[in-house]
């Protein structure tokens, strides 16, 4: 037991020790004009508000695509299926998509959205690879969530004669509300992480914050790539640092969101 104390004492230092690195390399960059301004000089000047606003806005698409789609697979594959070769093929399916590389995601988003579909690189087309990169964690987080549900409360349910769909919306998808909501956020925050999958669909220069879903934007990741791979001095690695820093702060502020809502929604239960 020591053994493991001392294992995870040390993955938590060094954690804490990269994202503390993170911070100290990109601290002189970091301000309010960072976040709200316009970028100059190819992102080396100015803020990175326009990669921002398209980073939330192709996550956000993401997860409206993906979200409704995974809550329906785990609802079917827990309520509408008995277990069986079926339902065991659907799931190793949804695993081996989750252990896809990226890279793997993003062709198929420009395979499918740009020679396909005939879309030009878009925030739409980017939302749409993400969401089907999330979609497999979303699914199965979900699954995980309704089997959690107390059998009692289900069987409840049915015998004051509610029907199947009545139990599913008013027991089942209630009682599993704080893993479903904590799966969700979970492929939010791999999503705002990602570059390979986007690499090909989202622009590094002009800044351009997207208003249209057919509109052209710019990511927070694909800026970092670009700035890292293309580094000639100093402010290169400055600037990335920064724009590491701000994507660490949402990723951070996304966990403690999913705390505070797994911890509400669980007191509420409880009453």
């Amino acid at each position: 037991m020591a053994a493991l104390w001392a294992s995870a004492a040390s993955i938590l230092l060094a954690l804490c020790a990269i994202i503390v690195y993170v911070f100290y390399r990109g601290f002189h960059e970091l301000g309010v004009g960072f976040v709200t301004a316009q970028p100059r000089n190819l992102w080396l000047e100015g803020g990175v508000l326009p990669a921002i606003a398209g980073t939330l806005y192709s996550v956000l698409i993401a997860v409206l695509f993906a979200a409704p789609l995974g809550i329906g697979a785990a609802v079917y594959l827990t309520q509408y299926t008995k277990e069986g070769l079926k339902t065991r093929i659907m799931r190793v399916g949804a695993d081996s998509l989750n252990a896809i590389p990226s890279i793997v995601f993003g062709l198929f988003g420009l395979a499918l959205f740009l020679y396909y579909f005939k879309m030009r690189p878009s925030v739409l087309a980017a939302g749409l690879t993400l969401g089907f990169m999330i979609l497999p964690t979303i699914i199965r987080t979900t699954e995980v969530a309704i089997k959690t549900v107390p059998r009692s409360d289900i069987e409840g349910s049915y015998a004051l004669g509610a029907t199947k769909l009545q139990t599913i919306g008013r027991v089942i998808l209630p009682g599993a509300l704080p893993g479903i909501i904590t799966g969700i956020i979970l492929g939010f925050g791999r999503a705002v992480g990602e570059t390979a999958p986007i690499i090909w669909l989202a622009s590094f220069w002009p800044p351009t914050t997207p208003l249209l879903p057919s509109d052209s934007f710019n990511s927070l990741t694909t800026v970092l790539y670009s700035l890292t791979t293309e580094a000639q001095t100093e402010k290169h690695y400055t600037r990335a640092f920064a724009v590491a820093s701000i994507m660490l702060i949402m990723i951070l502020i996304l966990n403690y969101i999913t705390r505070i809502l797994n911890g509400r929604l669980t007191r509420n239960m409880r009453r």
